[in-house]
């Protein structure tokens, strides 16, 4: 029977720096973003909970990379869906071989909005930079035939 592999990781955090967009030659975008995560573990010592945060490197490629280095900043909550990816090469001062994992981002969902402070609660909230379609919200009296009232429900 063969098995499945699976590479998949989604993480939410905070960026710990500003969006890098590069382009490579061919002409394509790649945005590099740093994102903390916090976990929250009990010190052996004093026995109370503390956040441990954990750094993470993502590479975000084309068109979700340029709008990562537009409208995301130092500070912004993200949520990340992706696959992680382990380079190896040899280092240049001759010292031998380094090697990084990274997310290699599929999707990258801007949280919170763009004035929010990093510092209000955990900075994770519901939202979208992009402006809602309101139209398929009326008043409950448009709807219907009825006065507006719950016993006139045509159903």
């Amino acid at each position: 029977m063969a098995s499945t592999n699976l590479n998949r990781v989604v993480i939410t955090g905070n960026l710990t720096k500003d969006p890098e967009l590069r382009t490579t030659p061919n002409g394509t975008s790649v945005c590099k973003l740093r994102v903390a995560v916090n976990s929250r573990r009990k010190d052996s010592a004093s026995g109370e909970w503390v956040d441990k945060p954990n750094y993470f490197d993502v590479t975000v490629w084309g068109a979700q990379g340029e709008n990562c280095a537009t409208y995301l900043s130092k500070g912004r909550p993200v949520a990340v869906d992706g696959r992680l990816e382990w380079r190896e090469w040899e280092a240049s001062d001759g010292s031998g071989k380094r090697s990084s994992i990274e997310i290699i981002a599929d999707s990258v969902q801007f949280l919170g909005s763009r004035g929010d402070s990093p510092s209000s609660g955990n900075g994770i909230e519901a939202g979208s930079d992009v402006p809602a379609d309101t139209s398929d919200f009326e008043d409950s009296e448009k709807v219907g035939t009825g006065s507006g009232k719950d016993d006139d429900i045509p159903f």
